[in-house]
Formats: C-alpha cells, structure tokens, sequence
C-alpha cells in the first residue's frame, strides 16, 4: 500500500510515516520504479502501537526497545515492565508537579482585588525577588 493508505489506515500522518522510517522506529519501505513507498499490512499494526505509546506519552526511545523486545515473543517481559513501570513513575511526577503549580496559581488569582494594575498583588508577586 501507499504511504496515504497506510496514513489513513494507521491514523498517522504521512510525515510522521516518513520521520519513523528515517529514525529506524518503522522498516524501510520498499521503493517502487516509480518512486513510492509501499507498505505491508504489518506496518499498520506497527504504526498503530506507536501512536498508541506516544499517547502515553512514552518516549521514541522506549518505543524502540518495545518494538524490538516484539521480534522475539519468547523474551521475557522485564523490558516492557520496567519501561511501562518507570512511565508512570514520571506521570505521577508530572501530577505532582501539576498540583503545586495549581495551588500557586490559585493563590495568586486570589490574591488580588485591586482594580488597577499599579496595585496589581499578582504582577507585585511575579516580580518578587526573594521567590515568593
């Protein structure tokens, strides 16, 4: 198939096709006389489990070890409970991080009252040098 018919399929854009096969994430596909990629139906399966990792927000690095750990289905799955494991170890990370920043902010829209910027508690706050 043509790299449109497996963008269609696989619900990845044809740019993101070419930059996964430029970084070894998806096989080369096999040029044609007349130029075009064609594809096999396995790349579809391919490209669908990298977009479903990448809405997880895994990295290409680790995207490229479950891809590889793939090729042999006698592996242990070690690799892919540790990468999953330490995945969600940064999304927690991230929704800590998250929830100090919204209690900041909350803190600073309600701090304010004043209707005029020069009296502005939020503006004096950012502008604060000693980080509160």
């Amino acid at each position: 198939m043509k790299i449109s018919e497996l963008a269609e399929a696989s619900q990845v854009p044809a740019k993101t096709i070419r930059y996964y096969e430029s970084i070894g994430l998806l096989s080369t596909a096999v040029r044609q006389a007349n130029g075009y990629r064609y594809y096999h139906s396995a790349d579809i399966e391919t490209l669908v489990f990298i977009r479903r990792c990448r809405e997880l927000n895994i990295s290409i690095v680790d995207i490229k070890q479950l891809v590889t750990v793939q090729r042999d289905p006698e592996a242990s799955c070690a690799t892919v409970d540790s990468i999953i494991s330490e995945q969600l170890a940064r999304v927690r990370q991230t929704q800590r991080e998250l929830a100090k920043l919204e209690h900041t902010l909350e803190a600073l829209v309600t701090s304010c009252r004043s209707e005029q910027i020069q009296d502005c508690c939020i503006l004096q706050s950012l502008r604060a040098t000693d980080g509160a």
